[in-house]
């Protein structure tokens, strides 16, 4: 487990070496992560807490496991951050998904289906294209964090956390998927306690907490 802590540190060290090389506004754009209030109003809301409570990345990855990079959206082909991901993570399989009312078939079940609270037995990573959105996952004390991804963002949710997904206002967010081998489309809806990636998702937290 200490071989995967010193791997991430070591690709946030490159994700920041990689971000010298970008444009003002790319280098400042600061990703947003929140403790979401008990409210259950419009989904696609921010949903903060009053007063906010934020989290700054090193945080959530030791809170929930999700990991984050900055990507260039326009160039992903060529980003050698995500050639780097791609090649030591052994991502094999890719597609993409745009999120739309035009574009998504069965649109308004979709967007149900992504937002009821699941998780999955692989890692779910996204590299948004265009667009924004908010990814929620548990943390260990079972609270709610929001993530916000626009353009250039990427995160991995790891295998066995509870997680769920909303567009925001702007309805709108092109995304590519990657995947170890053949893609694992199914959700398995909380209750999943029992789901072996669940638990070794647990032991997972338990290892960072230790780091």
């Amino acid at each position: 487990m200490n071989e995967l802590v010193t791997f991430v540190q070591s690709f946030a060290r490159t994700n920041s070496e990689h971000c010298e090389t970008k444009t003002r506004s790319q280098l400042f754009r600061m990703v947003q992560v929140w403790f979401m209030d008990s409210e259950d109003s419009d989904q696609r809301l921010e949903h903060k807490r009053n007063p906010p409570i934020y989290l700054d990345l090193a945080t959530l990855y030791k809170k929930t496991g999700v990991e984050y990079f900055r990507i260039n959206a326009d160039d992903h082909e060529n980003d050698e951050l995500l050639k780097e991901l791609r090649s030591k993570r052994g991502y094999t399989y890719e597609d993409q998904i745009t999120c739309s009312e035009q574009c998504l078939p069965d649109y308004l079940n979709k967007l149900k289906a992504f937002y009821t609270e699941h998780l999955h037995t692989d890692e779910e990573i996204r590299l948004v294209l265009d667009g924004s959105g908010y990814f929620d996952v548990r943390d260990g004390e079972d609270n709610w964090l929001r993530i916000e991804v626009v353009k250039g963002d990427m995160i991995i949710i790891p295998a066995g956390i509870y997680h769920r997904f909303t567009l925001d206002s702007k309805n709108y967010i092109k995304a590519r998927r990657y995947f170890i081998g053949e893609p694992v489309w199914a959700p398995h809806n909380r209750p999943a306690d029992n789901m072996d990636c669940r638990k070794a998702y647990l032991q997972h937290l338990v290892e960072l907490g230790k780091a």
